[in-house]
């Protein structure tokens, strides 16, 4: 009485199994084209040709281009968010709130430095670039270490206006203008505790 059913479960894994595959043949080619051209230099076309596959399997894999650039970032995004959850202090669970917070602007700034075009091409490519995922995210662990150092009223607002110093575009610019990745950290930190203090 079960062997009809097996015929009709093998399609099912394939498609399965083409769609990853065709997903890390789509990320591998974007990552070899983002860095031989630039994010700016490199159309979907020219992504899903190098992969391989057609045009309209980009878009089913990943959405939008945003999407594309957001699935290369993701790894280093989740890896941060597990260093704020889990990890040791001073960045993990169990430090100062306000010592956490400097740490966790330093951290998205490096992830800013290390990845910087593909952020920023994330961010102009996004249709509302703070109702994205990472931004929410980092929106939120903002406000609650903002909110664990004492600063509850307009908490929302707060977060928001140190989020403003995290933006890809705006660190990448003071950068490229001949500022240090030192003094962006000094900047934040001291954006924090008067924050904090205040």
């Amino acid at each position: 009485m079960t062997g009809p059913l097996l015929p009709l479960a093998q399609p099912q894994t394939e498609p399965r199994r083409d769609a990853a595959r065709n997903r890390e043949l789509l990320i591998e080619a974007a990552q070899r084209l983002f860095a031989e051209r630039g994010v700016d230099a490199v159309s979907m076309d020219a992504v899903a040709q190098a992969a391989g596959v057609g045009k309209g399997t980009v878009f089913r894999r990943f959405g939008s281009r945003a999407g594309l650039l957001q699935a290369l970032l993701d790894h280093d995004e989740i890896e941060l968010q597990q260093r704020f959850m889990f990890g040791p202090p001073p960045l993990g669970p169990g430090g100062d709130a306000v010592h956490r917070l400097v740490e966790y602007g330093k951290a998205r700034m490096q992830l800013i430095a290390r990845h910087g075009d593909l952020l920023r091409g994330a961010e102009q490519a996004a249709r509302d670039p703070y109702d994205e995922p990472p931004w929410r995210v980092s929106a939120m662990t903002v406000r609650a270490m903002l909110t664990e150092a004492g600063r509850t009223t307009h908490a929302d607002v707060w977060s928001a206006a140190l989020m403003a110093t995290l933006s890809p575009a705006w660190v990448l610019h003071q950068l490229a203008s001949g500022v240090s990745q030192d003094a962006l950290d000094a900047v934040w930190a001291e954006h924090v505790r008067l924050l904090a203090a205040g």
